[in-house]
């Protein structure tokens, strides 16, 4: 069953005829969501967010439902100037640069999850950060998308959530975590002293999950809970349960301040620039 979670357009019409658009797609096994950017007037302009509710996600029931969604969504049979790609997934690993051999790929991988023989196994580096991300992605969805656009550029989501972070972050005094929330899981990245100090992904079922583990990660990496900031974003608000739990044990608490370079078009609101996150930043 396919369900649409969100709908952004623009009225501006105008502006989605530019033959130099940019296409952003970001897809798991659960949903598929994309977004425009006009590049002539550097402005977001549409998104749209999908939601796949199924008992047993599979890549093959993922390309069905992709399928379906282009065979009835009249902007993803626009020709764009740009595709970019990202897989959403448990799937990836990072690894220091100093230490990457990229002869090692299966075995930086297999640690945190099962890896089959045949499996497709890429990596791309955070740039101006020293980092590797390792990652399966899912070679038939883009064959698929291959087949549409004729060539993308395509990363992990946890690249591009590193990668995005650091680069507004990176020479902050202050050290910081940030919990991406999204559905049942959330990522927590730790940022201080100039360099990552820690990426990892953790389902959560309550708001007691979710503060465990960010009091859990603060005690072992040593961060006091009155000085760090903790940046939320996502799918998250001021009166979520989950902010106020983060805000009665750890001082700094806010939500994460759009810095885009691009501007973005009145329909959308700042909960949307926070919760799509990474697809706006993916160009």
């Amino acid at each position: 069953m396919i369900q649409k979670k969100k709908e952004r357009k623009t009225t501006n019409t105008d502006l989605l005829i530019s033959e130099n658009n940019h296409l952003s797609i970001q897809f798991s096994l659960d949903g598929f969501s994309f977004c425009v950017l006009n590049k002539d007037e550097n402005v977001f302009i549409d998104l749209h967010d999908y939601f796949f509710k199924e008992i047993n996600n599979t890549p093959e029931k993922l390309l069905t439902n992709i399928t379906s969604v282009f065979k009835e969504e009249s902007l993803l049979q626009k020709k764009y100037n740009s595709v970019n790609v990202s897989h959403v997934s448990d799937l990836a690993t990072i690894v220091p640069k100093p230490l990457f051999d990229e002869n090692k790929l299966r075995d930086y991988i297999k640690y945190n999850n099962k890896v089959f023989a045949f499996d497709y196994i890429v990596y791309d580096e955070i740039k101006n950060h020293d980092i590797i991300n390792v990652f399966i992605p899912y070679v038939n969805i883009n064959n698929y998308l291959l087949d549409q656009f004729g060539g993308f550029e395509y990363k992990h989501f946890s690249g591009l959530l590193i990668e995005n972070l650091m680069s507004i972050y990176k020479y902050s005094l202050v050290p910081h975590m940030f919990a991406h929330v999204q559905g049942n899981h959330c990522e927590l990245i730790v940022i201080a002293n100039k360099k990552l100090q820690l990426y990892n992904t953790f389902k959560i079922t309550a708001k007691e999950d979710f503060i465990y583990y960010i009091l859990f990660t603060a005690e072992q990496l040593k961060m006091n809970p009155e000085k760090f900031e903790l940046i939320l974003l996502g799918a998250i608000e001021k009166d979520d349960e989950l902010f106020k739990i983060a805000y009665k044990y750890i001082r700094n608490v806010k939500l994460l301040e759009n810095r885009s370079k691009y501007t973005f078009d009145a329909i959308f609101s700042e909960h949307d620039k926070r919760e799509y996150f990474t697809i706006f930043n993916q160009y």
